[in-house]
């Protein structure tokens, strides 16, 4: 009897494992020849704005390194993926795909050869892209510059490198299928969802994701991870403390600043200079669908908000005396190696330190017209559930992009030491956020630290 229970048991989930595989197996598309010629302008042009609101280039593009090219590291809590070269070459690019072979990519998650791709490719919001524009978006790609680079391996350790298992999780978890429009909200709204919930795959970091990395689709928009950054929650649960209107979206996305919301930092940077290629009405819409996330906004109580929060920083501000010169000096002290932790009995509380460092800049009688204790108490990372996006500025600082023009903050990492840096986060918080005080600085600094660790490059 038991062996007949057990050969019961083997005989099932053979059949069962047999069923998977012959779902899960995909033939390879024969590989073609697209020559750029065949492509219209127009077609063309449309498909690099898409590739701009879909941020294609940074993910497939290693810093230093040609355009689409691949090589770019993504870091996921399963191992690292590497971005793949989507230049038309045809022997390490996608020069051989035929557009069928690319929107199978894009809609179900599998390459010409028939190989499951890791979901670290967003398809589960590719899969919602209308096949005009991944059309465009094929013929975008297959007339830039062919580079001849060899794919990396992914560093995911076993069973995960095994690519039946991104099967099993698309069985789970892809949800295939248009967007439908929903009828009771403006052409603008629909257009601005179906850009933010495909192509611009925004819940890809700003949704949390459950233990298989999935995102979790009864708290979307719920607030994320990206690179080591807390991708804010976009819904009712966002930390501003005023809520954001589809005109300062707009601002945010187009130029990286919203006056009172504050600057783009981090994953956000590369976003927006992405953006910068995608028209106006594209990033409107994006901007009125991301708005209405947080549900419906009263004017006149936003504006009550707002003069509130007005009231509550010049209230601060007024307190902060403008720093003296000489008052305390942002280099670490004699021995402490700079940018790690020290133990500093001595070290100045974080009020001085924000006068030494900061308040030249960020106090209303400062001269640099950079940002005031009023836009730090409007400020997301101040806000924040965690301080890990605020240490994350205060030791790198933000920095426009190479040969551009922006605002610029200095990083501290190699001026102050682990206990000053959260001292002076600490003061941050407690000056110019009506939140509760962060608890444990000191860990979330060790934790941000150890993300911010480069990953390793091939030679």
């Amino acid at each position: 009897m038991v062996w007949r229970v057990l050969l019961t048991v083997v005989v099932v989930i053979g059949v069962a494992f047999g069923a998977f595989y012959a779902w899960a197996w995909n033939s390879e598309i024969p590989p073609t020849n697209a020559p750029a010629a065949l492509f219209d302008p127009g077609i063309v042009a449309k498909g690099a704005q898409l590739a701009a609101v879909g941020d294609c280039g940074i993910c497939h593009t290693q810093a230093g390194a040609k355009p689409y090219a691949g090589g770019f590291p993504v870091q996921t809590p399963f191992g690292t993926i590497y971005g793949t070269n989507i230049t038309p070459d045809p022997e390490t690019g996608i020069g051989s795909w035929s557009e069928t072979a690319f929107r199978r990519a894009l809609h179900e998650g599998v390459d010409r050869t028939g190989n499951h791709l890791y979901p670290a490719f967003p398809y589960d919001h590719f899969t919602h892209a209308t096949d005009s524009d991944i059309g465009a978006l094929y013929a975008f790609l297959m007339t830039r510059e062919p580079v001849a680079k060899a794919n990396r391996a992914p560093a995911v350790p076993f069973p995960l490198n095994v690519r039946l298992f991104a099967a099993g999780w698309k069985l789970l978890f892809l949800h295939k299928g248009q967007i439908p429009p929903d009828a009771s909200k403006s052409a603008e709204w629909n257009r601005g969802e179906y850009l933010a919930e495909s192509l611009g795959h925004c819940g890809a970091c700003h949704t949390p994701r459950n233990v298989l990395g999935a995102e979790k689709r009864d708290a979307q928009f719920a607030g994320g991870q990206s690179e080591g950054w807390l991708a804010p929650a976009l819904n009712a649960a966002s930390p501003a403390p005023v809520s954001w209107t589809a005109e300062q979206v707009y601002a945010y996305l187009r130029n990286g600043f919203a006056k009172q919301h504050g600057l783009a930092a981090g994953p956000m940077q590369p976003v927006v200079r992405n953006l910068k290629k995608a028209p106006d009405a594209d990033l409107r819409a994006i901007a009125t669908y991301v708005a209405s996330l947080a549900g419906s906004q009263n004017d006149a109580e936003r504006e009550q908000k707002m003069q509130a929060m007005l009231d509550f920083a010049r209230s601060r501000d007024s307190k902060v005396p403008m720093p003296l010169s000489g008052a305390i000096t942002t280099s670490t002290r004699a021995g402490a190696e700079p940018g790690r932790t020290n133990d500093d009995s001595t070290a100045p509380s974080g009020a001085v330190i924000f006068l030494g460092a900061c308040a030249s800049c960020h106090h209303s009688g400062g001269e640099l017209p950079v940002s005031r204790p009023i836009e730090l108490g409007l400020s997301t990372p101040v806000n924040a559930p965690d301080p890990a996006a605020l240490l994350r500025i205060v030791l790198d600082g933000i920095h426009p992009s190479s040969g551009e023009r922006g605002p610029i903050m200095p990083g501290f990492s190699g001026a102050l030491t682990d206990p000053q840096i959260t001292a002076l986060v600490s003061h941050v918080r407690s000056q110019f956020s009506r939140q509760p005080t962060w608890p444990n600085i000191a860990a979330a600094l060790t934790k941000v630290r150890q993300n911010k660790e480069p990953a390793t490059e091939a030679p």
